[in-house]
């Protein structure tokens, strides 16, 4: 479906490997980067937050996609066990076959790939980092878990940005600790007056802001489908 301002947006199937996983793909006029997103735990690719983010990057010429990082009839079972959410080896495994799935379509498959993480994603988006050193530009973790990752971490080459609500103290710790893990380029931004889910007034706005610089600064490929 092509929108007023010339993005072009479409519902996918994404081949992950062994399962197919529904997307939402948005694409920009000459996008200057693709960002996949890695739901929090519970949540699915119409995260009303994670939507609004992604909207918020189009706008600044970022292609993205919003994806289910669980099948249909796993979200079923999830919802009575909980478990699945919090496999987060699975998780990683299935986003890193998202982001190998764009590299194969032609009208996206040049673009540099980053990984925005909310949440437990933040950990699945790191490991699938690490594993995809050569593939992977950029990761922004908002109110992440970068702990979940454990011993990947160390193994993350793409410039890691990590964003935690100043409310939000316990995981504020455990991204510093997070941090001191890591060898990648990686910083620490503390957004004032925000919580874990940075429902606050203009909290979620200042992690867009933030996001979407650190992905053009680092993802920037002008023109790159031309």
């Amino acid at each position: 479906m092509a929108l007023d301002d010339g993005r072009f947006r479409r519902t996918v199937m994404v081949d992950a490997g062994s399962v197919a996983l529904g997307g939402e793909l948005a694409v920009p006029i000459e996008p200057r980067g693709m960002v996949v997103f890695a739901h929090g735990s519970g949540s699915s690719r119409f995260s009303p937050r994670n939507a609004w983010v992604a909207d918020f990057l189009n706008r600044a010429g970022l292609a993205t996609l919003l994806l289910d990082l669980l099948t249909a009839e796993e979200e079923i079972q999830d919802r009575v066990t909980s478990e699945l959410r919090f496999d987060i080896p699975l998780l990683a495994q299935r986003l890193a076959g998202a982001a190998e799935w764009l590299q194969t379509r032609r009208d996206v498959g040049e673009l540099p790939i980053g990984l925005f993480g909310a949440s437990t994603g933040a950990g699945a988006a790191l490991i699938a980092a690490a594993e995809l050193p050569s593939r992977i530009g950029a990761v922004v973790s908002r109110g992440g878990r970068p702990d979940l990752a454990d011993e990947s971490l160390r193994k993350v080459q793409a410039p890691t940005l990590l964003i935690v609500g100043e409310l939000d103290v316990m995981v504020q710790a455990l991204n510093e600790d997070a941090m001191m893990r890591m060898s990648a380029e990686v910083s620490l931004a503390v957004v004032p007056g925000a919580s874990h889910l940075f429902e606050e007034s203009n909290t979620l706005e200042q992690a867009a802001v933030l996001a979407r610089d650190w992905f053009i600064g680092h993802l920037s490929s002008p023109g790159a489908l031309r």
